[in-house]
């Protein structure tokens, strides 16, 4: 959005229907005040040129916001007062469109505001609005009294947008107060359309609203999930021997792969990737080779131990993809019993759980069959 369309956010009110404390744009909602999550709202909308006015007693909260192209204007006694201020702050360089925002309202999202500009193509005002649906009575002493016809009726939002020039001039013209800015132009001759407005677009006024605003808040707002990565490398040399452990499965061979333990090249880089996504460093920190009671052990040790301290951290695997590198023996006719072999260890589905097997292309130690490598990846999810 250009600079031919400006928002004036009216934020100068005390809001004394809000309860006792500060006056309700300055509460806390969230992370921030209402006012920051309304400027957030109108800048999501892509407005950049806005006009914030405020009461003189809040001048110095506005350190607080971001103020990345907003001017502070000082506000009057009333509404229309406050937005007379603004609009002749801007008419040292009027823009072509003025959007007129309650500071209240922190959840005018994108669509509203696109669909409000879009109709000042056509109409030289326009508002958001909600039809009316509930029944509507006048009450008297207490009781229900005479129904009140709902058809044609709406429930105004903001915000308001106008043609700047005759919204000036709409307010030079207007006395007194009024309660919003369509009163003022339909009072000056201007037609104001009407577009779909948006039920989070409520305005902030009773103690009650800020729990309906939290709900909002936390649903608009993306849960970050832990999501931890790990990967792991692993080496074996080939020697004698009738078969290599491969991820937990002993596959026939004329040879066998040379090891501390034995030697399940795909098993120990899976259990580093795991180590890895916690930033618990490797096999080596946890089983020391230097410690004789781990000499020839069993990989699927190491593995478990893996991953009980990831569910001891809450954490749980979402998947993990192990790739062995050889030219021999052939990974793919044992690939499925391997993947069978992690999950119980694991305790996990075997479909989050992938193994498979290239060559180097008879190039390096393993093109040479002089051994084996391994590259594994893990995935850990919080909950």
């Amino acid at each position: 959005m250009s600079n031919s369309t400006a928002a004036i956010i009216v934020a100068a009110g005390r809001g004394t229907r809000a309860g006792d404390g500060l006056p309700k744009q300055w509460r806390l909602l969230g992370e921030g005040c209402v006012l920051d999550h309304t400027l957030d709202a109108l800048r999501a909308g892509g407005l950049t040129r806005l006009v914030l006015v405020l009461h003189a007693d809040d001048i110095a909260r506005a350190a607080s916001l971001d103020l990345r192209g907003v001017t502070i204007v000082t506000g009057g006694a009333t509404r229309t007062a406050s937005v007379r201020a603004a609009l002749n702050a801007l008419a040292a360089d009027p823009p072509d469109r003025v959007l007129i925002h309650d500071g209240a309202r922190p959840f005018a999202y994108p669509r509203v505001i696109g669909d409000v500009i879009a109709a000042l193509g056509r109409n030289p005002a326009a508002a958001p609005a909600l039809a009316v649906v509930d029944a509507l009575w006048r009450g008297a002493d207490g009781a229900v009294g005479v129904p009140v016809p709902r058809d044609g009726l709406y429930r105004a939002q903001t915000p308001q947008g106008f043609h700047f020039a005759p919204l000036l001039a709409a307010h030079k013209a207007w006395q007194g107060d009024a309660p919003d800015d369509v009163e003022i132009a339909r009072a000056h001759g201007l037609r104001v359309a009407l577009v779909a407005g948006c039920e989070d677009n409520f305005k902030l006024t009773y103690p009650a609203d800020f729990a309906r605003a939290e709900a909002i808040l936390q649903r608009r707002t993306p849960q970050m999930t832990d999501i931890r990565l790990g990967n792991g490398y692993d080496v074996h040399r080939f020697g004698p021997g009738d078969g290599c452990w491969l991820c937990g499965v002993k596959v026939p061979h004329d040879r066998a792969l040379q090891g501390h333990s034995d030697a399940d090249v795909g098993m120990h880089a899976l259990t580093d990737a795991i180590y890895g996504a916690l930033a618990e460093g490797d096999i080596g920190r946890h089983f020391p080779p230097s410690d004789p009671q781990w000499k020839g052990a069993a990989s699927h040790i190491f593995l478990r131990h893996a991953i009980e301290l990831a569910r001891a951290r809450g954490f749980r695997l979402a998947n993990c993809d192990v790739t062995l590198v050889c030219e021999h023996p052939k990974i793919g006719p044992h690939a499925g019993a391997m993947q069978a072999a992690l999950a119980e260890i694991m305790a996990v589905e075997v479909g989050r759980i992938s193994v498979k097997a290239t060559t180097s292309e008879r190039l390096g130690f393993t093109g040479r069959e002089e051994g084996i490598a391994a590259i594994a990846t893990a995935c850990l999810v919080a909950g």
